[in-house]
């Protein structure tokens, strides 16, 4: 979970990830639309031409950050890492 940061109000984790060019922007935001959609499960997002930013809320009505959302967070991780 290197480079996420936890925020306190609103509870939620944060993390931006820089790419090198347009089209590697594309196929990371392609692979995590993807991912989100076989899990039903979706970050908040916001990206520009070579970086996006992904807000990770907590699941379901909780409140607080879980080890359910570390755990997706980390997914979203190696989804970079395998790009």
């Amino acid at each position: 979970m290197e480079g996420w940061r936890q925020k306190k109000r609103p509870e939620c984790l944060e993390k931006r990830f820089e790419f090198q060019s347009y089209d590697e922007n594309r196929d990371f935001l392609d692979a995590l639309g993807d991912f989100c959609e076989k899990i039903n499960r979706f970050p908040d997002i916001s990206f520009g031409k070579t970086y996006a930013n992904i807000t990770v809320r907590p699941s379901d009505d909780e409140e607080q950050i879980s080890k359910d959302d570390h755990d997706f967070a980390s997914q979203i991780d190696c989804l970079r890492k395998n790009l």
